[in-house]
């Protein structure tokens, strides 16, 4: 099949390489020139693990094609995807500007019937938004479907090729057949496709993402609570996870959630339940506990070493916002480094992808290094803020070493306490 995806983010470049994956001919829309360029060369402008091979074999075999031209795109392919960011505005809103200007763009373009395919995450109504758009500018046939995406950055390869479920939005049966032929090869361990009203899908992407946020806020205030107390959140979370209607995902303390979608999709929501009188009580305190848990280790940084910094040095281990990716959109790394600096702090950071998106975030203000020990020299402590597997058994002896005061903060709760301390380091986790 003949598809364009529109946009060349993180949705738009995985959900394109995965489609040539199976055989159809994408064409890659984006307006950006220098970005087409890198893509044209086989290379790709994020990270992600094993995109860069799929773009290059795609590109190489012919399936896989990149472009600055929207209209000839447009009539060139049957089915055209939306897959431009949708970032917040001020009040928590998602702004649609790109996708507005991408459905005026498609239809203008339009030569014959096109079935249109939402892929971006929008609010409620979009659709019909898109479909307002593109019947104004054409009189021919087209569809609009409503098809959200679950991709976890650093597996989006994985979830695309084996899906959970795919949502179809669609009120219209030939566009609905159209859909079951695209994702049909990546289900053939058996019907994961879910088809509904478009609003309904709208929504599905939102409320998902609004319960696992909860799960997270949920076991970061019990951890809190497991302080206070004396219980360890780690063995609280064992037991409740152990019962099936729960189970154990996105029940592990930390920092807070960060990255592209998890906090703006909160607000959005948030702020389409207040425009409709129907306040999502709990999913504002969701996102409250969230922001504090963000400033959860600078305050146990300053319990520890008083409230005035000046002249100490924390290192950072663990920038992006989770392993696997150097995505750093609201990461917890960045409220962390700013409330260290704000009280007179040194601080230094590393991490195993997101040097290069650290240096454009924090502007010379960090101390940024590759090499994780090195910036433990004449350090006063450590925080483990992102878990990446090459910092889950470091050596402790060798930080010991090298820190000025030997005291670690382990923000994932990755490492056990018992071993840290047989090293002669301070041990700090969360609700431990």
């Amino acid at each position: 099949m003949r598809i364009a995806v529109v946009g060349t983010g993180y949705v738009g470049l995985v959900t394109g390489a995965c489609l040539a994956e199976t055989g159809n001919h994408l064409t890659c829309v984006d307006k950006d020139q220098n970005k087409i360029a890198v893509l044209e060369g086989g290379g790709v402008p994020i990270y992600e693990p094993g995109l860069e091979e799929v773009v290059r074999r795609n590109v190489e075999q012919g399936r896989l094609s990149f472009t600055t031209d929207l209209p000839s795109a447009v009539r060139e392919n049957r089915v055209i995807f939306i897959a431009v960011g949708t970032p917040p505005r001020d009040d928590g809103s998602a702004d649609l500007g790109a996708v507005q200007e991408v459905a005026r763009q498609i239809g203008q373009a339009m030569d014959g019937p096109k079935i249109i395919v939402n892929k971006s995450t929008v609010p409620v109504g979009t659709a019909d938004l898109v479909k307002d758009i593109v019947s104004k500018q054409t009189d021919h046939a087209f569809a609009v479907v409503s098809n959200p995406e679950f991709l976890k950055e650093g597996a989006a390869i994985e979830d695309f090729m084996r899906p959970d479920r795919v949502i179809i939005g669609c009120d219209d049966p030939e566009a609905v057949e159209v859909m079951r032929a695209i994702y049909a090869p990546y289900m053939r361990r058996g019907e994961r496709l879910l088809v509904m009203d478009p609003h309904s899908a709208e929504l599905s992407k939102y409320a998902a993402n609004a319960m696992l946020a909860t799960r997270i806020s949920f076991i970061n205030e019990l951890a809190g609570l497991c302080e206070q107390v004396g219980a360890n959140v780690e063995q609280v979370r064992r037991g409740l996870g152990s019962d099936r209607r729960i189970g154990q995902h996105f029940l592990f303390p930390g920092v807070g959630y960060g990255g592209s979608c998890f906090p703006k999709d909160i607000k959005a929501l948030i702020h389409l339940a207040g425009e409709k009188d129907r306040p999502l009580q709990i999913l504002r305190a969701v996102d409250q506990v969230n922001r504090d848990q963000k400033r959860l280790l600078v305050k146990k940084i300053k319990q520890r070493f008083g409230e005035n910094l000046v002249g100490k040095v924390f290192a950072i281990w663990g920038l992006a916002f989770k392993p696997g990716t150097d995505d750093m959109r609201e990461a917890p790394a960045i409220d962390i480094a700013n409330g260290l600096l704000d009280a007179g702090a040194e601080v230094r950071g590393t991490d195993p992808v997101a040097i290069k998106v650290a240096e454009q975030m924090f502007d010379g203000r960090v101390t940024l290094s590759t090499d994780s020990y090195s910036i433990l020299d004449g350090a006063d402590a450590l925080l483990l803020v992102t878990e990446w597997l090459a910092y889950r058994s470091p050596d402790f002896e060798e930080m010991k070493k090298r820190l000025r005061t030997p005291v670690l903060f382990d923000g994932r709760n990755i490492w056990r306490r018992p071993v840290v301390e047989a090293a002669g380091l301070e041990y700090h986790g969360i609700g431990r």
